[in-house]
């Protein structure tokens, strides 16, 4: 099958995107005259197993492709673009961790190879194409050889340095806080150090534009997105001692990006907030309050709740009901049970915004 027909973007929806990605800057530039983003996602039968994705380029693709249809569907603001789905752990199997594949699941750690903390001095920093990259950049490059027009490829999975370092040591990184802050140390900056590379690496395969990337189906400014899931296992103390001096320098060192926090911990956050050059942030806000977290985050910074919203929520009824945040650069995700739920709640939403005519730009209604 011609990938590149599988899906057809015409000149109407080229025209949509480029000013979706117009408002989508606005957020960044001017985050006092901007407008929110919607992304309502709703379910896509008959999609492949993750062990038939996995095994074929072209069946990912095609199922990447499967995932936009009903966005173009909506017309929601999901921009058009699909990502090379290798799991979490690409990072840790750089550095010689085994990868197991759950039953119809991504691919995970499987295995820790720093079985004792002395040992950290013997590890090198891997080449570009060590674990699953190689594999990575082949298919990227059949991506890039079939993307039908107007369809962009998104950043693999990054790991920060705490997360990919606790799949290379196990559960004895937490002990090494207390035991082996030195091998610690070590162990971060090697993995920070192979993170800069690799993102450079990659990005320069996907995109010739340094200033914004594609992830989680927005565009965002600055250069990549790290996940920090793992923040909830450490204090805010050793988060500030330990990983953030190493987030500092992974986004000074490619330019600035977002970041990904799942975990339950709240007081971190207000960590992740000092990294200077972080421009978005995602939360679970099923464990965290988002109307708290648009008064506390910095005004520059874009939030996007992880999960997504569900209809009847009490966030989307306060959202539905006019009662939205003072923050105006949000990215609003939304869980539909249908295309045709997807139209009818985002006109609403889209509704329900208030409009304020001292601001040039507005809020589209």
């Amino acid at each position: 099958m011609n990938m590149k027909d599988y899906l057809h973007i015409d000149d109407a929806e080229l025209q949509r995107f480029k000013d979706m990605y117009a408002r989508y800057k606005l957020l960044y530039e001017s985050p006092d005259n901007c407008s929110p983003m919607f992304i309502i996602n709703v379910p896509v039968p008959g999609l492949p197993s993750w062990e038939e994705r996995l095994a074929d380029p072209m069946v990912m693709l095609k199922a990447e492709l499967d995932v936009l249809r009903p966005h173009l569907d909506i017309g929601d603001d999901r921009v058009p673009t699909v990502r090379i789905q290798f799991g979490t752990a690409q990072i840790a199997a750089a550095f010689g961790c085994r990868m197991y594949i759950p039953p119809n699941n991504l691919p995970a750690a499987g295995s820790h190879v720093l079985t004792r903390a002395e040992r950290v001095y013997e590890l090198e920093k891997p080449s570009l194409n060590a674990g699953w990259y190689g594999k990575l950049a082949e298919w990227t490059a059949v991506w890039l050889e079939n993307l039908p027009a107007g369809v962009h490829i998104q950043h693999p999975d990054i790991q920060s340095a705490f997360n990919s370092a606790h799949l290379i040591r196990g559960n004895d990184i937490l002990m090494d806080f207390y035991d082996h802050p030195e091998e610690l140390g070590f162990l971060l900056d090697i993995i920070t150090d192979f993170m800069i590379d690799i993102t450079k690496h990659t990005k320069n395969m996907i995109s010739n534009n340094p200033g914004w990337f594609f992830d989680w189906g927005a565009l965002w400014k600055g250069y990549a997105r790290i996940s920090n899931c793992s923040m909830h296992m450490i204090s805010p103390q050793f988060y500030r001692d330990h990983v953030l001096p190493r987030d500092i320098r992974f986004f000074e060192s490619i330019g600035g990006g977002r970041m990904h926090y799942c975990g339950t911990g709240g007081e971190v956050i207000e960590e992740f907030f000092k990294v200077s050059l972080i421009t978005g942030l995602d939360v679970d806000c099923t464990r965290h309050d988002f109307f708290e977290l648009c008064d506390r985050a910095p005004g520059h910074i874009v939030l996007i709740p992880s999960e997504g919203f569900s209809i009847g929520s009490r966030e989307m009824n306060r959202l539905l009901s006019g009662d939205w945040p003072k923050k105006r650069n949000l990215i609003i995700a939304v869980n539909a049970s249908s295309a045709a739920e997807g139209r009818s709640i985002i006109k609403e939403l889209r509704k329900s915004v208030p409009y304020d005519p001292k601001r040039p730009e507005g809020y589209l209604n």
